[in-house]
């Protein structure tokens, strides 16, 4: 860097997550605590464009570490995808003295950042915020444990009744490209089977799981469906299992942006503080170009280009594991 940081300009984009706030919270008091100033950007990088930016001081985050959602606000922009677009997003950072950027967010918004950051090398960071925990370089992402919570005390309440009416239910869950938060709601839950992307599961697989359950009497049964299945949604799914199968009563329950909303657990606050300090610390010592995450409980900084189109893996053992708890 030619010069010290001394304004930083912090925004979150595209989906939002639990812990969000936490995270605005985090470095706006690592920025105090550091005496450097912090500008709120709402509604991401259209708010850079329109020159939606505000000055933030320690006082202005009070009260927001147990709030869902984000304070700044969030939004797609098509604009920015555009040379004149972040042009003019850069010419509105300029005339606010904004010197550094931290953007919390997930893919998309990495891709945003990454792009800017080549053509106008303003020291970056991003922090990790979605409830997919599908990005590389870090073992969590902000709002993946509040999600899969939530998903996990839905499940519960769907058994009481699945129990009382001998019913199957196909219980869809976020995660177009990531099975995450199935696999492992799937298994605190007791689901009989668990559908993601990652993995090829046939219809006749589902079937035979399902069928068994039926021979040794199991009483309900619940299927776990990630949105992005390669065999389709949780409608899909029950109206071709129910022209095989008359036993169960069979019910569709699609959890949507239920798992987006909420407050935070404590573990996504800790994370997204830890990673909020972490981000403003990393820009001090020279950090930029880079993602903060956290890797067997360390802090750890990736470059773009090592997390630029890579997914988070699903570990082949939740897996294993989901199966022999199935029978």
């Amino acid at each position: 860097m030619d010069k010290p940081i001394s304004k930083i300009g912090v925004f979150t984009s595209g989906g939002d997550a639990p812990g969000m706030n936490a995270a605005i919270r985090a470095v706006v008091r690592a920025a105090s605590y550091y005496h450097k100033d912090v500008y709120g950007i709402m509604r991401g990088y259209e708010g850079m464009i329109d020159n939606e930016i505000v000055k933030l001081g320690a006082r202005s985050v009070g009260n927001i570490l147990q709030r869902g959602g984000t304070i700044l606000k969030t939004a797609r922009s098509e604009a920015f995808r555009t040379p004149e677009g972040r042009a003019k997003a850069f010419a509105n950072l300029q005339k606010n003295g904004i010197d550094s950027l931290i953007a919390i967010g997930g893919d998309g918004t990495f891709a945003g950042l990454t792009k800017f950051y080549s053509e106008y090398k303003l020291p970056s960071i991003c922090l990790p915020g979605t409830i997919d925990n599908d990005l590389a370089g870090t073992d969590y992402t902000i709002g993946y444990d509040t999600a899969t919570n939530t998903v996990v005390e839905a499940i519960d309440k769907i058994r009481d009744t699945a129990l009382s009416h001998n019913r199957l239910f196909f219980i869809e869950v976020m995660g177009r490209h990531s099975g995450y938060i199935a696999i492992n709601s799937g298994i605190a839950g007791g689901a009989v089977s668990i559908i993601i992307p990652e993995e090829h599961t046939t219809m006749e697989q589902l079937f035979n799981q399902l069928d068994e359950g039926e021979k040794t009497n199991r009483k309900s049964s619940l299927v776990v469906v990630a949105e992005g299945s390669k065999l389709g949604g949780a409608m899909e799914l029950a109206k071709r299992f129910s022209e095989r199968n008359n036993y169960f009563d069979i019910k569709v329950t699609i959890l949507g942006h239920l798992q987006r909303g909420g407050s935070p657990t404590y573990f996504d606050r800790v994370l997204a503080s830890k990673m909020g300090i972490a981000a403003v610390e990393g820009l001090l010592k020279g950090e930029t170009g880079v993602m903060v995450g956290v890797r067997n409980h360390a802090i750890v900084y990736n470059s773009f280009e090592s997390i630029m189109g890579k997914r988070h893996d699903i570990d082949p053992e939740l897996i294993r594991i989901s199966k022999i708890l199935s029978i």
